[in-house]
């Protein structure tokens, strides 16, 4: 279920700072206060997925450690998530204009999502959120959607008994889907996400669910979606859909189905590949492209600034001219 948290003042982020009592690990923010000169870009949005964040700050996790996994017993690398979510935090506040919005596809929490999980989560996004960042949260296989929403008593609220958000910016519409635990979207939110591709054909539709729609084929193989084939339907049959972007395999990954590209968010946390790129997307929007910047956590990686541009506007036909 997609999630908003709204943007905090300093007095609200001081109060709710106080009342997640005093963490192993803070985060000092760079960011001037809401009210400050500060300019927010309706049009630049910090993509981030896959962040597992565990209730112990301290806790690093060796994601490259699976069934199957290629990478040889003594060589398995670990990493410290709630670090690499405040490194995030601080490279997104302090980018210039800095993006009015910040998505995480899925997976926040390490386990089950248990409340403790999230109230981690929250103290780590909380400067995002003080410096005048919406925050959007969807559901991903490791998330409890109740303890979530337990932990936000701001969230917004069902529209139509449909668990899903749409977001109106200035060059595009953003379709925030929940795929669950399992993986499945059902007829319903399918019905409803037609529908509301369909009201809105005047703009670029960007759509967001945590996980891959189609089969895998990184380092990890893994199946996605079950009822993916029915999404992808849907979303190829409209012209004016023009990306579907996913969590769940943690690779930064670009494929293409007819008109409709698929993108396969780094993982902010770990990864599954010994040496792979995680981080999160820098997306900026206009009336022609959607331009991604892959920001890795190691600014010394060989990927960190990798770009890929879309189109947002569909090819039309050449007509033959007469002669």
């Amino acid at each position: 279920m997609p999630i908003t948290l709204p943007p905090l003042d300093r007095r609200e982020f001081i109060k709710g700072s106080l009342a997640l009592g005093g963490a192993a690990f803070s985060i000092s923010s760079p960011a001037k206060a809401v009210g400050e000169s500060v300019r927010l870009d309706q049009s630049r949005v910090a993509l981030l997925a896959d962040t597992h964040i565990s209730s112990d700050p301290n806790l690093s996790y060796p994601g490259t450690k699976w069934p199957g996994s290629p990478v040889k017993e003594d060589e398995h690398e670990s990493v410290l998530m709630a670090n690499c979510l405040a490194e995030t935090a601080k490279k997104v506040i302090t980018l210039n204009p800095r993006p009015a919005h910040l998505i995480i596809n899925g997976d926040c929490s390490m386990s089950r999502g248990t409340e403790s999980e999230y109230k981690e989560l929250l103290r780590l996004v909380q400067p995002i959120r003080t410096a005048g960042i919406t925050v959007h949260v969807t559901i991903g296989n490791h998330d409890n959607r109740d303890n979530l929403w337990k932990l936000l008593p701001f969230v917004k609220k069902e529209q139509m008994g449909i668990q899903a958000e749409v977001m109106e910016l200035p060059h595009a519409n953003l379709f925030l889907l929940d795929s669950g635990k399992k993986g499945i979207l059902g007829e319903r939110q399918l019905g409803w996400v037609a529908q509301e591709l369909d009201q809105r054909p005047d703009k670029p539709a960007l759509v967001f669910g945590h996980y891959n729609m189609t089969p895998n084929r990184g380092v990890r193989p893994i199946r996605g979606l079950r009822d993916g084939p029915d999404l992808l339907e849907a979303l190829t049959q409209r012209k004016h859909v023009r990306a579907y972007f996913y969590g769940h395999t943690h690779e930064w990954q670009h494929t293409q189905k007819k008109h409709l590209h698929l993108i396969g968010q780094p993982a902010v946390g770990y990864y599954f590949g010994k040496g792979h790129a995680h981080g999160w997307l820098d997306m900026k929007l206009s009336e022609i492209f959607a331009d991604l910047e892959l920001q890795c956590i190691d600014p010394k990686h060989e990927r960190h600034g990798e770009r890929k541009r879309m189109s947002m506007k569909e090819k039309r036909k050449k007509v033959p001219s007469i002669r």
